[in-house]
């Protein structure tokens, strides 16, 4: 009998007015596995995760996780789906009027379940884990590098030890050896935990050393999956130009209107 995917998305559908953003999307992704969804800048990738997360609503298909439909749950059902989803976002999404353990601890504290001091240890522990000192809790986001902030956001990510794990761009804005880094401690954090993960990206050195399997977006559709080590080498035309940086290909600049 095969394995139940962890993250099961089939004719997947959002529209806003007139433009199609998600076209009939199919995906699978399986437990402990890492999915990298690559595609240029209006291609869907953040509103597939958007609606994954259910902060958008699709207006046809579903979304399985561990085989359940979560579009059919009701609110308090989808709450629970939504608790062991962890997520790293792109601009970090720290909260400056917090000290950084709390931005850590904070989704353990908003649902309670922990107490403040259990909460400020589990911090310092997965604050340790993206090698960052227990010190570092005291400080504001305002005072971190952007290197440290992302790590932070990791943390946050981790915190809870959730079963499902999004990162949306991790390594937008750092140098490149700081994006290894940070692409580094999220496999070892993956790994860990075990989670399932799926990554947003268009560094395609970010891609294959995150992903297992990868996927692009074009238009809306899949056009290309496979394993994330043949990114560079897919024998697709539209995936080679991408991956390649190309002028010329079949992906042609289209006039904003």
């Amino acid at each position: 009998m095969s394995e139940t995917p962890k993250i099961r998305l089939r004719g997947l559908t959002k529209r806003f007015g007139d433009k199609v953003v998600l076209d009939g999307i199919d995906l699978d992704v399986m437990p402990g596995t890492s999915m990298v969804v690559i595609g240029g800048s209006g291609s869907g990738k953040s509103v597939l995760l958007k609606c994954i997360l259910g902060l958008i609503a699709p207006d046809e298909g579903t979304i399985e996780i561990d085989g359940t439909n979560v579009l059919a749950l009701d609110r308090a059902g989808r709450e629970a789906i939504r608790a062991q989803i962890g997520m790293l976002f792109q601009n970090g999404a720290l909260f400056d009027s917090l000290p950084v353990w709390e931005n850590v601890a904070f989704g353990l504290l908003a649902r309670r379940l922990a107490s403040r001091a259990d909460a400020k240890a589990r911090a310092e522990t997965v604050l340790a884990q993206v090698g960052l000192a227990p010190s570092v809790g005291e400080l504001r986001p305002s005072e971190l590098s952007g290197g440290m902030q992302k790590r932070v956001g990791l943390a946050r990510a981790i915190a809870a030890r959730p079963e499902v794990l999004f990162f949306d761009e991790p390594t937008t804005g750092l140098d490149p050896i700081m994006g290894a880094v940070i692409d580094g401690l999220i496999v070892d954090c993956v790994k860990t935990l075990g989670s399932t993960a799926i990554a947003i990206t268009h560094d395609m050195a970010s891609a294959r050393r995150i992903g297992d399997r990868a996927a692009m977006l074009f238009k809306g559709r899949i056009v290309w999956q496979g394993a994330a080590a043949e990114l560079m080498q897919s024998g697709n035309a539209m995936v080679d130009q991408f991956t390649h940086g190309r002028r010329d290909g079949p992906i042609q600049m289209e006039l904003r209107r």
